[in-house]
């Protein structure tokens, strides 16, 4: 069973298609989405209503995200990245919590963009 560092390295190496649906396999039935600008999704159909309109979105913005680095253990594991946009670079950071080879808890800390 897959370790938290490597369920994220799987993460980034599926979101680098931009197909954010592709990323619902990793998400556990109870899992909680946590973001600053979205808030608290919970849940695993929720959580891939949110992967679908998040592909829409970013792809009509033309923006996307690209990991920097990514460190954890068995449990654990965290990442920093930028978020690419038209009007710049934003720069966040994941942490991620691993429960038998899935994700169940999700959040990303980021200054949020004024609109």
């Amino acid at each position: 069973m897959a370790n938290a560092k490597q369920v994220i390295e799987k993460f980034w190496e599926i979101q680098n298609d931009h197909d954010y649906t592709k990323l619902s396999p990793l998400f556990a039935d109870d899992a909680v989405f946590e973001d600053p600008a979205i808030g608290r999704v919970e849940g695993k159909p929720a959580i891939e209503k949110l992967l679908a309109g998040l592909t829409k979105e970013l792809a009509e913005k033309k923006m996307h995200f690209e990991v920097l680095e990514i460190a954890g253990d068995e449990h654990v594991a965290w990442s920093r990245w930028l978020w690419k946009r038209p009007e710049g670079d934003i720069e966040g950071v994941g942490l991620y919590k691993v429960a038998d080879g899935q994700l169940v808890s999700y959040r990303d800390f980021y200054a949020v963009p004024e609109s």
